[in-house]
């Protein structure tokens, strides 16, 4: 993340594993962004207390009630987050946020799938659809030439289990609805990544590999 260059940046799933991750690292560089804008679906919740000490420390990162699962609660965070913007556009927008369950091809239902695209491809869906117009701010205002996190951008976070081409490698983890959604997901960000070029807005996906995460678990 050396010279990102970005003013400011949301992250989603922002209260624990790789979104506090995320926001320490940002919160680390020379160029540390305006402003961080660190989301979380509970953010007065007991696993928002690492993300509360960072605020408290750093006057350029606050949190956002974000459920990527509610519509409501996506708009009210799209006008939070332009309230602090005062007219200029966000940079980067990070979907982080997901959920993972351990479940296998006899044992999976509907309702574990449903969750999972929810979460998974729905939530990321709403919340750019949300911040497009920020989005598009930031890339008419922004000097820079082509695309870039520094002028206007969009990154899913994915995973190599929602690659076809690797399941015969990873299938020791089945996990039957993340992998669905986040091969869903990899779709999602190539249509953004043609539709929204026009706007100069780069859409990208980021496999971050194994980490010791609540989510994560034990490495295989």
């Amino acid at each position: 993340m050396a010279g990102l260059g970005a003013r400011s940046v949301l992250v989603t799933g922002a209260n624990r594993g790789i979104g506090l991750e995320l926001v320490r690292q940002l919160l680390s560089k020379p160029d540390s962004p305006q402003w961080i804008f660190a989301c979380s679906r509970e953010p007065d919740g007991e696993r928002g207390q690492e993300l509360k000490n960072l605020v408290s420390k750093h006057p350029n990162v606050v949190m956002v009630k974000l459920d990527a699962t509610s519509s409501a609660s996506i708009k009210d965070a799209a006008a939070c987050v332009e309230n602090h913007l005062k007219g200029s556009g966000l940079n980067l927008l990070i979907n982080n946020a997901g959920i993972y369950k351990e479940v296998a091809l006899d044992a999976v239902d509907e309702e574990d799938m449903i969750n999972g695209y929810r979460t998974n491809v729905i939530g990321p869906l709403l919340v750019s659809q949300a911040f497009l117009p920020l989005l598009r701010r930031a890339a008419q205002g922004s000097s820079e030439k082509g695309l870039s996190c520094s002028r206007a951008a969009v990154i899913n976070i994915s995973s190599a289990l929602g690659s076809i081409e690797l399941v015969p490698l990873t299938y020791i983890k089945p996990a039957i609805p993340y992998r669905c959604s986040k091969v869903a997901l990899n779709m999602l960000t190539q249509c953004q990544s043609v539709g929204y070029k026009e706007d100069g807005i780069l859409c990208t996906t980021v496999h971050p590999g194994w980490v010791k995460t609540d989510m994560g678990g034990q490495e295989v």
